[in-house]
């Protein structure tokens, strides 16, 4: 169950990290205005907070493997809102960083 939830969790993460710099990308590229970079910035506030819930007490933990699950959501990101079509490269690299998701957050530790 501790697993579900962190992976729930860093999903959440990722939807408020990866969401609010695409806002803030979006008012500020795309020039969309000051209400998408404010909503981005409220986003991203969002996402550091979300991380402090991981069960996992260690923060260097939490943030490295997040990192893997970023890589991942970024391009699945990209698919859905910008019509970006990843390569294999892109797959592959996004596989990698999930396993070494999986490796740091769940591999079994010895007490």
């Amino acid at each position: 169950m501790l697993i579900l939830r962190s992976v729930v969790l860093f999903a959440v993460a990722a939807l408020f990290e990866i969401g609010g710099a695409w806002l803030v990308w979006q008012g500020v590229r795309e020039h969309r205005g000051l209400l998408w970079v404010g909503l981005g910035v409220l986003a991203l506030g969002l996402y550091g907070f979300v991380a402090t819930l991981q069960p996992d007490p260690h923060f260097g933990r939490i943030l490295a493997a997040y990192g893997g699950v970023f890589v991942a959501g970024s391009l699945i990101w990209g698919v859905v809102m910008d019509g970006y079509r990843p390569d294999r490269f892109d797959i592959v690299g996004a596989v990698v960083c999930l396993l070494g998701v999986a490796v740091i957050m769940y591999a079994p530790r010895g007490g």
